[in-house]
């Protein structure tokens, strides 16, 4: 029996079907274009915390609204909290404050401490400009500083609006949290099988890896800048540095978006170092050094125990995405080298699978 030869294909219909599909992608991502950070944001955060919201929510009867509640507070509270606690001790100590500014404004430099000079290849040349700035007026100073605080001046205006936007899109944030929060179940099934449908099982365990790179790096970020900023307060404390308590919630914030505890520790001793107290600003200055280089080994090492994803791997992603997509690149960057490492192992394994036999042909019924 003759075999029909198969349709031919209508490159015209797939061609417009290819397009149309194209042209309606598009347009949903323009029209959500205002939202996508938030829902990128909110889908790291409720993939990151899941797991602790489902163990809220046994603990709580079952309640899913109760254990929402209580995890969106919590979330809310880690950013607000740290800047009303300053504004309020700001507010409160203003008096003090000015008094301890004018204090270290009319307080002379002190020299150079003798180690300085031993500190190989840049040790003279530091003790030699600190020199010369110890040696200089207080006016002269003023003269000198006033163009670097004018353009930081100009920058602090220039970005409240900025800080702004930027509380508003937090606040976007946690409502599309909250809605991912109520439907995880269904958001997670859906993902699942889209990406079944676009590559099979495959597919599927990429999902997956995504998601534990997410939770992964989200709690080596938020547990190091936790113990940074903690062993960062002790050492603020102890040395004697006026609103330590502040200072700490300060690098907290400032190590959760990555930026570090040096943004306040460095001021913190060279305000010691300005003050007098040479001794303690050396301890501090020692402090603060391993403070920094606990961000080095201790996030690596939490990301590595959440995900089976190579250290230098994790590395290049967090630091290419910081650099290229901004704070949120650390959770995209990771995950993109992961899944697509994951991806083309299994694609070059393939080579390894025996090839199957070609099936004998059909006998002719006829």
């Amino acid at each position: 029996m003759a075999r029909t030869p198969p349709p031919s294909s209508d490159l015209a219909r797939v061609t417009l079907s290819v397009l149309t599909l194209g042209l309606l992608v598009v347009a949903c991502l323009w029209i959500l274009s205002p939202f996508l950070g938030a829902i990128v944001w909110a889908s790291m955060l409720v993939i990151a915390t899941w797991s602790n919201l489902l163990s809220l929510q046994a603990r709580l009867g079952g309640r899913r609204w109760l254990a929402i509640t209580i995890v969106t507070c919590a979330m809310l509270l880690i950013v607000v909290l740290p800047l009303v606690l300053a504004v309020v001790t700001i507010v409160q100590g203003v008096g003090d404050m000015s008094g301890w500014i004018t204090a270290a404004a009319n307080a002379p430099l002190p020299q150079p401490p003798a180690w300085i000079a031993g500190i190989p290849f840049i040790g003279s040349r530091v003790a030699g400009e600190w020199q010369k700035l110890a040696s200089t007026s207080h006016e002269e100073l003023v003269k000198q500083a006033a163009p670097y605080l004018i353009k930081v001046a100009e920058w602090f205006v220039g970005h409240i609006g900025g800080l702004g936007l930027l509380f508003l899109q937090f606040l976007m944030t946690m409502v599309i949290a909250v809605i991912l929060y109520s439907s995880g179940e269904h958001a997670a099934t859906f993902a699942r099988r889209f990406a079944r449908r676009l590559a099979g099982d495959r597919g599927e365990q990429s999902v997956v890896l995504a998601a534990q790179a997410i939770r992964a790096v989200a709690l080596g970020i938020t547990i190091t800048a936790l113990v940074q900023s903690v062993a960062a307060g002790i050492g603020l404390a102890v040395v004697g540095i006026p609103y330590a308590a502040v200072l700490t919630s300060v690098i907290f914030v400032l190590c959760m978006v990555q930026v570090g505890a040096f943004v306040v520790m460095i001021p913190a001793v060279a305000w010691l170092y300005w003050m007098g107290h040479p001794v303690w600003a050396t301890v501090l200055l020692a402090w603060s050094v391993l403070v920094g280089a606990l961000d080095n080994v201790l996030r690596p090492l939490l990301i590595k125990r959440g995900a089976d994803i190579p250290l230098p791997l994790i590395f290049a992603g967090a630091i290419g995405g910081l650099i290229s997509l901004g704070l949120i690149g650390l959770f995209v960057g990771p995950v993109l080298l992961a899944v697509t490492l994951r991806l083309l192992e299994w694609w070059i394994a393939d080579i390894d699978e025996p090839v199957a036999p070609d099936a004998p042909p059909a006998p002719d019924a006829t």
